[in-house]
């Protein structure tokens, strides 16, 4: 089989920004687990909220998508807020099989929800640019996925940033590597955990914005991803979240790739493939495993 070496190019730069996205979902995990040493279930159906409110916002704006994305990102940092208070305040970090029971029942109460009050019918969203793009010869890429990968690269700087060099992440960090050192010097796991949730919930929620323009949104769609995501999470180590991030950029090369030369169906298994391998091969996975690593 010939490979037309620009046909080759445009399924890497297709790939790259799909992996990206998927790196916003995982990061989000990999920051709850780092924190609450819980899996979140409901996880994906933030990522379905961010992409519905990004539906619903934009025709408000004159589908302008940036006032939309912003938007959509505070919305579900709130919603996010709301379900640590609620719901994940009560969890213990002793208490794994009870956080995947009540975050599994949330995450059914949201699909069926937004199903009840928005039919399963899937949802097309235009912005502002329309199907328009970047052309290089040949190679062409849509403006909405250029500027979701930017706008994910951008976020992962600034969680760097905040990770590394502020009080808020310094002591989400000392959370995830030494729990009970960090209570000895003052650190409130309450505050700590709220704001890792909050964080992750505002990555869920750039994801789900950012994809809405470049896939169908359906109350289902959030159940696709997550579990591709919590796949992510385990090849690039638990709490690791460069790793997270290269396993993420990894499958969306890997599944644009497979989407251009075979047939689609083989990109869902993708990710399950490699991760069965990996845990074989690694059982830690392919980066160094826990403590929030962020380098």
């Amino acid at each position: 089989m010939t490979v037309d070496a620009t046909y080759l190019v445009q399924l890497t730069l297709n790939g790259i920004a799909l992996g990206l996205l998927y790196a916003l979902i995982a990061v989000g995990l990999s920051l709850i687990f780092g924190v609450m040493e819980i899996i979140n279930f409901a996880h994906g159906e933030l990522l379905m909220l961010g992409a519905f409110a990004m539906a619903f916002v934009l025709p408000v704006t004159g589908l302008l998508y940036w006032p939309a994305l912003a938007a959509a990102i505070l919305a579900i940092m709130l919603v996010g807020w709301a379900v640590y208070e609620v719901l994940l305040v009560r969890l213990r970090t002793d208490e794994f099989e009870r956080s995947i029971l009540i975050t599994l029942g949330l995450s059914i109460i949201l699909i069926h929800l937004m199903q009840y009050f928005f039919t399963a019918t899937p949802r097309l969203v235009d912005t502002q640019y329309g199907f328009n793009g970047v052309e290089i010869g040949s190679i062409r890429i849509t403006w909405t996925r250029v500027i979701g990968a930017g706008a994910a690269l951008a976020a992962f700087a600034g969680l760097y940033l905040v990770l590394r060099y502020t009080q808020f992440g310094r002591a989400m960090r000392a959370i995830a590597q030494n729990r009970e050192a960090a209570l000895m010097v003052g650190i409130r796991p309450r505050v700590v955990a709220r704001n890792a949730v909050v964080l992750a919930a505002g990555l869920c929620g750039l994801a789900g914005a950012a994809i809405a323009p470049i896939q169908l949104v359906t109350p289902y769609m959030g159940q696709f991803l997550i579990f591709k995501a919590f796949a992510l999470v385990i090849i690039g180590g638990l709490g690791n979240i460069p790793g997270a991030i290269a396993a993420a950029i990894g499958l969306g090369l890997i599944e644009s790739w497979i989407g251009g030369f075979f047939e689609i169906a083989w990109q869902e298994g993708a990710v399950f493939v490699i991760m069965i391998v990996v845990l074989f091969l690694r059982p830690d996975g392919l980066f160094k495993k826990g403590g929030m690593r962020v380098g």
